[in-house]
């Protein structure tokens, strides 16, 4: 078996991996109890080259500032030398390059880590063997970072599970610093319970323990998820299925007196609730429920949101109801709107704060790439406003995201003013150059 000009010849390849990840799969949905103790004989050099090519190429390097493409110079020695080191034991994980970009009020900023190139494939390798078993534990209730799950389909089971339900309330949940405070003990007991593997298992401790760089210090956590792994969104999964999924289907749910659903994205999460009295309830255990696992629920952002349906129609007057309230979730607000045939039903929009996020990031943007040609410009920004378009055109956003739009177009405009003091860039020469160079249409792209 060999590499030749970066595909692999050779018996076994994807074919082969595809079979052994089906074969996994299939032993843990037949017995979901069981605590698999031998996974790591799955990972060969085929496994390795899957992985690689699962692997994004155009990241930024971590510490060791090496690339995909000086990797791949050499890849097939590389792999194997990977795929030793790891069997072995003598893998040792490199702090990951930690950055820090600002949040979307900009008086905060999140931490980012950059893992090394091959750490990420060594990550993706041991990734794809965990998610095979996992996969049929996790419950319906969870979409992020889930094969064949997306945030799109999260947002459309919260909608058709409202409508159905009338509305009710909504519990919107933010755990404070979920990715920097889970507890490694309670990590490794999850673990316990499903997979005991030696190799998997003295890879995972060594991730957790790999530290970061900032300005030239490495610091060592003592809880927290790797930061910017692959691996990290997978163990995240694993440590909320137990805390918050499991408990709430097995335990809370047989308890309450009317429906409930929960809807969880990573640690981004609603419950929706039909009596309130279950909603008070469980808001009152879930802190303490959180409080066992180490974590904590944001105190400003955890709320309870009335959100029945209204009893009035549109338009009607008269009475003393209050209006129900909105929340956010996966950058959409949820609110109670009219239809055109006079009726109530859920409608979202792009969330206040992500519509001057994304601006805020063109106006830097074309600060920064003024006296870029108009053509380059003119390249980028359709690429941002199709980027924008296609994750919130959804079905009855057509104003935010026409509206974004407009303003992106009134920035160009002033940018482009702004390269030099002789010639003004007036609407009438603006709209002169967006018949050569027309920007993108606003367009629904995930109807109902």
């Amino acid at each position: 078996m060999e590499l030749i000009g970066g595909k692999m010849s050779g018996t076994w390849g994807l074919g082969s991996v595809s079979t052994r990840l089906y074969q996994v799969a299939e032993l843990a949905r037949r017995r979901p109890g069981m605590v698999i103790t031998t996974l790591a004989h799955h990972i060969d050099l085929a496994w390795m080259w899957e992985a690689y090519r699962r692997t994004r190429k155009d990241g930024a390097v971590g510490v060791d500032k090496v690339d995909a493409g000086a990797y791949a110079a050499n890849l097939e020695a590389n792999l194997k030398d990977l795929l030793e080191r790891f069997k072995s034991g003598t893998y040792v994980a490199p702090p990951v390059r930690r950055v820090h970009i600002p949040k979307g009020d900009r008086t905060k900023t999140r931490a980012i880590g950059i893992p090394t190139f091959e750490d990420k494939i060594l990550q993706r390798a041991v990734a794809m063997v965990l998610e095979a078993v996992y996969e049929q534990d996790f419950l319906d209730c969870s979409f992020g970072f889930r094969p064949g799950r997306s945030a799109h389909q999260a947002l459309e089971h919260v909608w058709k599970q409202l409508m159905g339900m009338r509305g009710g309330w909504v519990l919107d949940l933010d755990i404070a610093s979920f990715f920097d405070t889970l507890d490694f003990g309670h990590l490794r007991s999850i673990l316990d319970q499903r997979v005991r593997d030696g190799v998997i298992r003295r890879m995972i401790d060594k991730w957790l323990a790999a530290g970061v760089v900032e300005a030239g210090q490495v610091t060592r956590p003592t809880s927290g998820t790797p930061q910017g792994g692959v691996i990290s969104p997978l163990l995240a999964n694993l440590y909320l299925h137990e805390v918050l999924d499991v408990w709430f289907e097995r335990d809370v749910k047989p308890r309450l007196k009317g429906a409930a659903l929960l809807v969880r994205y990573a640690d981004d999460g609603v419950i929706v609730f039909a009596d309130v009295r279950d909603a008070q309830r469980v808001l009152e255990v879930l802190a303490k429920r959180m409080a066992k696992y180490g974590l904590k629920l944001h105190p400003d952002k955890t709320r309870l949101v009335p959100f029945c349906r209204p009893q009035k129609r549109p338009g009607e007057r008269g009475g003393n109801e209050p209006r129900p309230g909105t929340f956010d979730f996966l950058g959409f607000t949820h609110y109670w709107g009219a239809t055109r045939k006079g009726s109530w039903m859920v409608k979202r929009k792009t969330a206040a704060a992500r519509t001057q996020k994304a601006l805020r990031a063109v106006t830097l943007w074309c600060r920064y790439h003024m006296h870029w040609s108009v053509k380059e410009q003119h390249r980028m920004l359709s690429a941002i406003l199709r980027g924008h378009f296609a994750y919130y055109g959804i079905a009855g956003n057509s104003f935010s995201i026409g509206a974004f739009r407009q303003r992106v177009e009134r920035l160009w405009r002033v940018s482009l003013a702004r390269r030099s003091q002789k010639s003004k860039m007036t609407w009438v020469r603006f709209g002169h150059l967006l018949k050569l160079y027309p920007l993108p249409r606003a367009r629904v792209i995930h109807a109902a």
